[in-house]
Parts: C-alpha cells; structure tokens; sequence
C-alpha cells in the first residue's frame, strides 16, 4: 500500500506542474498576443525597422512612447498616473537616444567606407565610436528603466519580473523595461 501512496503522490506533482506549465504558456500567449496587437501592422516594403506603419518613414517618437505604455498598461494594469509618468520617462529616454541614433548611423557609414578601402585605422576609430555610442544607449535606457520600475507597486514589479524572456522577442519598437537584455 506504500508502494502506491508514493506513485499517487509522484502524480499529483507531475498534474501540479504540468499545470502550472500550461497556465504560463497560456499567459505568455496571451500578453504576446497583446503586444503584437499593440506594434501596429508590419511594414512591407524592406524597412525592417521602427515596426510601424508600413511607410518608408519610421514611427516618431510620441507614438512609439504611446505603443510603449499602451503595452505596459495592458501589461500591468497602470493607473491613469503611472500611464503619464511613463509616458514621461520614456519620452525623455528616447529623446535622448535619437541623436545618438544618429552618430551611430554617422559611425557605422564611415565603417562600411574604412573596410572598403581597408583603412585599419578608421575602422578601429569607428567600432570604438560605435561601441561607446551603443554604451550611451544602454545607460539611457537602463535609468529609464530604473525609474519606471519606482513607479510600479510590489505586485506589478512582481508580474514585470516573472515574464519570462520569451515573451520580449518580436516586440518590434516596443520597449520593455528589464526585458530580453
């Protein structure tokens, strides 16, 4: 009869787990889902980034801010405040990293020309620019982050923290905070 008790057990924890498998494949199919719808539609014509609208023009920065929050208030439930807050913060991020955007498009064209002409020194200078530019970016973001994460309550920082990383690819211009990095 022991025998038994400890294979009924053993089930009762594979149902267990399996259940709880099923419940996050179902939430990250469900918040994917809601990303996706949150990206607008694809573009068509080879302009592979901004995900926006489909135009050779990529999205400003005022309306991939209000995919942004519109993902993380679907997310997390923000209130009305943290929704203007965010808005805010990733507003400020994003203006901040445009010009360096552009220095890095600046940087990345000298590349391309230096390994043409096989200008060892020019390439070394430029992957030097780019790297520190991409390292600007990284610590924008990373202080956007940080203060949008102060902004959510125990419970939202807990659900932000258990997606798993997974859930973050294919999000197009949508930024999570903490997310895929």
């Amino acid at each position: 009869m022991g025998m038994y008790a400890h294979r009924a057990e053993t089930i009762t924890s594979e149902e267990t787990l399996m259940k709880k498998s099923i419940t996050r494949i179902a939430s990250i199919a469900a918040l994917t889902t809601i990303a996706l719808v949150a990206q607008g539609p694809r573009p068509e014509n080879g302009n592979h980034g901004g995900g926006g609208t489909g135009s050779a023009n990529p999205p400003d920065v005022a309306t991939i801010v209000a995919r942004q929050v519109n993902v993380l208030t679907r997310l997390l439930t923000l209130t009305t405040g943290q929704a203007t807050q965010a808005t805010t913060i990733f507003t400020t991020e994003l203006n901040a990293i445009t010009p360096i955007d552009t220095q890095i498009t600046t940087a990345r064209t000298a590349l391309d020309a230096a390994i043409k002409s096989n200008t060892t020194a020019t390439i070394n200078t430029q992957a030097a620019a780019i790297g520190t530019l991409q390292g600007q970016i990284i610590a924008i973001r990373a202080k956007a982050d940080a203060a949008f994460y102060l902004l959510l309550t125990t419970d939202q920082q807990t659900k932000l923290n258990s997606l798993d990383a997974d859930f973050f690819e294919g999000l197009g211009d949508v930024h999570i905070p903490g997310g895929g990095r």
